[in-house]
């Protein structure tokens, strides 16, 4: 399972804020949304908040096992 709850401590480390990423930035707000429920991203929406908040991916996402995720 995919968790953001790294994107939630780089925003808050950086200067931008859900509103800056919604108004200035023009990230929906489903997406915020999205990364409050830990529900999937594009990589392209991965990308823009790499690049609006100056990180990697591991600054915004990190994968745990889960009994949830779906056989293979």
């Amino acid at each position: 399972m995919i968790i953001y709850k790294r994107f939630w401590q780089t925003l808050k480390a950086s200067s931008e804020s859900t509103y800056t990423l919604i108004t200035k930035h023009h990230i929906s707000s489903s997406t915020i949304d999205k990364l409050r429920k830990n529900k999937p991203l594009t990589t392209t929406t991965i990308n823009d908040l790499c690049r609006i908040l100056n990180c990697g991916t591991e600054d915004i996402l990190e994968y745990v096992p889960s009994d949830d995720d779906q056989p293979l």
